[in-house]
């Protein structure tokens, strides 16, 4: 097993062995105990009472950040020709149709969101070997299947994200960076949580929100206490 660092040492040296935090402690902390010379992301990890292998137990959905995530959002929008100025002013880094298939189709994912109209679908589903395993297929339930492809550039750009849970019953996503102050990551946080607690499946039975646990890229993570999110 490695050693820690010095760095790692004075980290851990600042988390209070088996204590449940609240959010408002843990998004200041987590900026104490982060190291790194980059801006971290500061990553949220919910562990829910469901069991994803099941339909109708699953749990999916967007919510926008009220201080954005801190990151440069690549967008490709995939469009008919009549709508590519206004995807661009609207901030898409890439706007096209057949052009930017053919690039897929060659591999290139260079891109973070992929945005298209629901008449275009048709022509990107021979893309889901490359796109699919990556999480870049366009889905109407995050919104990136829409005929409104301006607003859907303006949220994304904004800190619109989706989100999934994964086989174990984890819901991970990023909701900031380090440089964000504690306040900034608490509200962005506690909106995503409150948007989970809302997609609460009704055949989900007992303890809904099991564990929550707030950490920066090169961090430890912080067990929150989860009644904690509510409070001002």
């Amino acid at each position: 097993m490695s050693k820690l660092t010095k760095n790692q040492k004075l980290a851990l040296s600042k988390i209070e062995a088996g204590k449940a935090y609240t959010l408002k402690e843990a998004s200041a902390l987590v900026k104490e105990i982060t190291t790194s010379k980059f801006d971290a992301s500061v990553d949220i990890d919910v562990r829910l009472g469901v069991d994803p292998r099941k339909a109708n137990q699953m749990v999916r959905g967007v919510v926008s950040l009220p201080h954005g995530t801190g990151k440069q959002v690549r967008v490709l929008v995939l469009t008919t020709p009549d709508q590519e100025v206004a995807a661009k002013e609207a901030g898409a880094d890439h706007v096209g149709l057949d052009e930017y298939i053919e690039k897929i189709k060659g591999g290139w994912t260079d891109i973070d969101v992929i945005i298209t109209q629901p008449a275009i679908m048709g022509k990107i589903g021979a893309l889901g070997r490359v796109l699919g395993p990556r999480g870049l297929m366009p889905n109407p339930k995050s919104g990136t299947v829409t005929n409104d492809v301006v607003q859907a550039v303006k949220e994304v750009k904004q800190g619109k994200i989706d989100f999934k849970v994964d086989k174990t019953g984890i819901v991970h996503t990023s909701v900031g960076k380090v440089s964000f102050s504690p306040d900034q990551i608490r509200d962005n946080a506690k909106e995503f949580v409150a948007t989970l607690i809302k997609l609460k499946p009704a055949a989900a039975k007992g303890t809904y929100v099991k564990s929550i646990y707030l950490s920066s890229t090169m961090s430890p993570g912080l067990k929150i206490d989860p009644k904690s999110v509510d409070e001002i």
